[in-house]
């Protein structure tokens, strides 16, 4: 079973995030109760898992490097003894590249931290403007190499399709980060959602994403320009520099293993009572602490039935090169002789080879639609 932890302060909220975060602005003692709930609602969720091998640790936000080294420690040390692992565990950070925030590299590495995954998003400062970040692209550059000086392993996002990039932009900007040393890269596309500032600004005319062409064409460039550096894509927004350099906690959940997720509006997914269970923590960090007092962190506990269970891991699945098994599809009613799954197959944006459904180079860029007829 993989951990997640969420830890929503942030310093800036950014203007395309919809995730569930809050502004930091010293919430100190907060955050030490926070931390103490976290550490009790996990003890409770192992009383009812019962004896467990723990996979991983991810602690993500927000921006989970402005906890208290001391917390990551004491989060990552409870964990262990709770569910103990097996052996050599991969524990990831979040983190953005602020001179503050690499400052406490070191000691994040000292409370067991081993991966990190920093927030670049750009190399440009215009672009991190635009993207409202609160790091220059100078900024950037020497918290990647602090970072490789402190860590075992270390990752960095980048967005494309921002309005007006250029392919040939672009392509010089991944060709810049990857002289940074980083093993693994998460490109997104900017996602435009209607509750965020960006998603208001869009929908007032104030600025125009690219079309589908652009947006295309940019990530077309992604998957040359990285795969001809070595790196390979293992997920659909994932690229790795061999396979020890995959994300282990990732990989976890995308197969559909069990993980426990603490922590405001954090979401979980475990076998209880023989069946597969969601659960959502209280989004709120009062109700949460509170909830975790008295027993009730989670505002929701939902038993999946089998197909609903098989259509999460289909639609997560589906998104690594790895695919999913035949028999996942079968749960569903989706033979790979009958319709829609036949019909994927034969205008290749999905193939089929030694028992499991993989989608192409053609389906990976349209996956959502790919999905959208094979499971709707």
């Amino acid at each position: 079973m993989a951990l997640y932890v969420h830890w929503p302060y942030c310093a800036r909220i950014c203007p395309y995030c919809d995730f569930n975060v809050v502004r930091d602005r010293g919430r100190t003692d907060e955050q030490a109760a926070l931390a103490d709930a976290i550490l009790t609602d996990m003890e409770a969720q192992a009383a009812l898992t019962g004896p467990r091998r723990l996979a991983s640790i991810f602690f993500g936000g927000g921006t989970p490097s402005l906890m208290a080294p001391e917390a990551v420690a004491a989060i990552s040390a409870r964990a262990r003894a709770l569910f103990p692992p097996r052996g050599a565990m991969e524990i990831t950070l979040e983190a953005n590249p602020t001179d503050a925030e690499s400052a406490r590299f070191a000691a994040l590495a000292d409370a067991g931290v081993n991966r990190l995954s920093m927030g670049v998003q750009a190399l440009d400062d215009a672009a991190l403007a635009f993207l409202g970040r609160n790091h220059s692209a100078d900024e950037a550059r020497r918290a990647v190499a602090v970072a490789a000086r402190a860590f075992p392993r270390l990752s960095i996002d980048l967005i494309h399709a921002l309005p007006n990039q250029t392919v040939e932009g672009w392509r010089a900007e991944l060709t810049e980060a990857l002289d940074l040393g980083f093993e693994h890269v998460s490109p997104y596309q900017l996602t435009i959602e209607p509750t965020t500032a960006f998603g208001r600004a869009v929908a007032r005319g104030a600025w125009t994403p690219p079309d589908e062409d652009r947006a295309a064409a940019l990530y077309e460039t992604t998957q040359t320009v990285l795969e001809a550096a070595g790196f390979d894509a293992y997920e659909v927004s994932n690229h790795a520099r061999g396979e020890a350099a995959r994300s282990a906690h990732n990989l976890h959940v995308w197969r559909g293993g069990d993980y426990l997720g603490v922590g405001p509006g954090a979401h979980g997914r475990l076998t209880l009572g023989g069946a597969r269970t969601a659960t959502v923590a209280h989004k709120g960090i009062g109700p949460y602490v509170a909830g975790v007092a008295t027993g009730a962190p989670w505002s929701e506990r939902e038993t999946q039935s089998a197909r609903d269970a098989a259509e999460e891991k289909v639609l997560l699945g589906l998104r690594t090169v790895e695919g999913v098994a035949v028999s996942d599809l079968a749960l569903l009613g989706r033979g790979v002789e009958t319709e829609p799954l036949a019909g994927l197959i034969a205008d290749g944006f999905l193939t089929v080879e030694a028992g499991r459904v993989r989608a192409t180079s053609a389906g990976r860029p349209v996956l959502d639609g790919v999905l959208r007829a094979l499971l709707v």
